[in-house]
């Protein structure tokens, strides 16, 4: 196991001097501004955003120090080969599914526990255990939009996701994470789960978001992180028809003219991209999907286009 008993050795491995690294900690809130963004109920997701500059030093802290650290196989979330579709595929054809949310998730990850959790005595030394947290958490808990929380997330909630995962293995029922996002299939009581996991839940000091419960049974739509399970992984109609129709008015009406109708303000380029982004996807939910295929050909073919 690598310590950081020394600051020289962390500095060293972060690539930025104790300087630098202390000058952003005793002016902290100047590095940070408040973002905005739709979520998907309509809602407003707010975000405290690093600016350039922190961005890259907690990048640093990211890729050098938290990515050696480990999960729970539970955590299907900002890990090597973690996905939506990670997510989901367990829960396939299940008796019942049971969704659950844990109520502001990174508001509960506060710096006592970022630093016992993440930064342990053991590896590194009380002053870079202090210099560390400060640098991955903003108004005493990690921030959305930070570099560092997620993989911070997954830490914290290693021994949460073990425990539970362990639990539901032993009455057959199958168990991922994604986020703040749990979810439980099988044919099992969804009374008794709630239970148990509120109880672990409270021991870390999270909540569940009752709002977000969800309880779906055979033959109705069973739909996890995005992705319905019922028979096979596939994306929701709504999804599937509003990327169709897009394409088929920029095929037959050009991407330029397409854009102008609806008013897109980004660049040809760019705009492309969003829609190959938008078809991968569904292509890595449905991969066999012959239309997605050849959509995707020939956005590529019109990216080049674009681009000269």
């Amino acid at each position: 196991m690598i310590t950081y008993k020394e600051l020289s050795s962390l500095t060293n491995d972060l690539g930025f001097s104790a300087r630098a690294l202390y000058s952003i900690t005793h002016n902290i809130h100047k590095h940070y501004k408040p973002v905005s963004i739709p979520k998907g109920n309509g809602e407003m997701r707010k975000l405290c955003v690093p600016d350039k500059f922190l961005k890259a030093v907690q990048r640093s802290i990211a890729r050098n120090l938290l990515s050696y650290e480990e999960i729970s196989p539970y955590a299907t979330a900002y890990r090597l080969c973690g996905s939506t579709v990670v997510n989901a595929r367990p829960h396939l054809g299940a008796e019942v599914i049971l969704k659950l949310d844990i109520c502001h998730f990174f508001d509960h990850i506060i710096y006592p526990v970022v630093k016992d959790k993440v930064f342990p005595g053991e590896k590194y030394s009380e002053a870079n255990r202090v210099l560390l947290t400060l640098l991955c958490t903003y108004r005493e808990s990690i921030p959305q939009g930070a570099p560092t929380s997620p993989a911070i997330s997954n830490i914290v909630m290693r021994d949460f996701d073990d425990t539970v995962g362990v639990w539901c293995e032993d009455r057959g029922i199958c168990y991922t994470r994604y986020c703040d996002d749990m979810t439980f299939s099988g044919d099992f009581s969804p009374k008794e789960v709630i239970s148990f996991v509120r109880t672990e839940l409270g021991k870390k000091g999270y909540f569940l978001n009752n709002r977000k419960k969800v309880i779906a049974k055979r033959g109705q739509k069973m739909q996890v992180t995005g992705i319905m399970v019922n028979e096979k992984l596939n994306v929701p109609n709504t999804y599937r028809r509003k990327l169709r129709q897009e394409l088929y008015y920029c095929r037959k009406f050009g991407i330029k003219s397409h854009m102008e109708k609806i008013g897109v303000e980004i660049t040809e380029q760019e705009y492309i991209m969003k829609l190959l982004g938008r078809v991968n996807y569904l292509l890595q939910v449905t991969p066999d999907d012959k239309s997605a295929k050849e959509a995707k050909l020939w956005l590529i073919k019109e990216l080049k286009k674009a681009s000269l």
